[in-house]
C-alpha cells in the first residue's frame, strides 16, 4: 500500500488508518458510512482513529449528516 500519510481529510489518524480508508475508496470524511465502527473492520483502523472521525463529524463543517 501507497504511503498516503497521517491525514485523512485534515483529521490526523495515522498512516495505516488513513491508507485503509483511502484504498477503501473513501475520500473524505462525508463519504465514511453513518456507523464508523463498520470502518473497524479495515486493517488498520482502529479505535482512536475512529473516534477521531466522530469528533470531526460532530463539529460544524465537519462532513456531519
Amino acid at each position: 500500500m501507497e504511503d498516503r500519510g497521517p491525514v485523512f481529510d485534515g483529521i490526523r489518524i495515522g498512516r495505516p488508518a488513513t491508507g485503509a480508508l483511502i484504498e477503501a475508496g473513501y475520500a473524505s470524511v462525508e463519504d465514511l458510512p453513518d456507523d464508523l465502527a463498520q470502518l473497524l473492520h479495515l486493517h488498520g483502523v482502529g479505535p482512536t482513529a475512529v473516534k477521531r472521525l466522530g469528533k470531526a463529524r460532530a463539529k460544524p463543517g465537519g462532513g456531519g449528516r
